[in-house]
């Protein structure tokens, strides 16, 4: 059974840094787009940056800049550095994935469970 298993959510101070890392795990035969996306209370679920298989990366314009989406394909895992951290990132981030199903034979869209984060002075 493939997962996303979210982790480095927390409290930063405004201006502060966070690294949050995303490993899929079960039977991983190819990844193709990850990415990252975060909900605040009350507001649609937003992209926040995406990367391709070949670590072609895409960023909303609120982020741009700040936030750093890589990938290592080899651990199958998705990381978004964030620093100079503002009030209006806190969130819940979700880490996505389309992953290859084999029993399908095509790519299956998967979401983390979401990791917190929070700015706080």
């Amino acid at each position: 059974q493939v997962q996303l298993v979210e982790s480095g959510g927390g409290l930063v101070q405004p201006g502060g840094s966070l690294r949050l890392s995303c490993a899929a795990s079960g039977s991983i035969f190819s990844i193709n787009d990850m990415g990252w996306y975060r909900q605040a209370p009350g507001k649609q679920r937003e992209s926040v940056a995406t990367i391709t298989n070949g670590g072609r990366p895409n960023y909303a314009d609120s982020v741009m800049g700040r936030f750093t989406i890589s990938r290592d394909n080899a651990k199958s895992t998705v990381y978004l550095q964030m620093n100079s951290l503002k009030y209006e990132d806190p969130a819940v981030y979700y880490c996505n994935a389309d992953i290859f199903d084999v029993n399908s034979a095509s790519y299956v869209n998967y979401w983390g469970q979401g990791t917190q984060v929070t700015v706080s002075s």
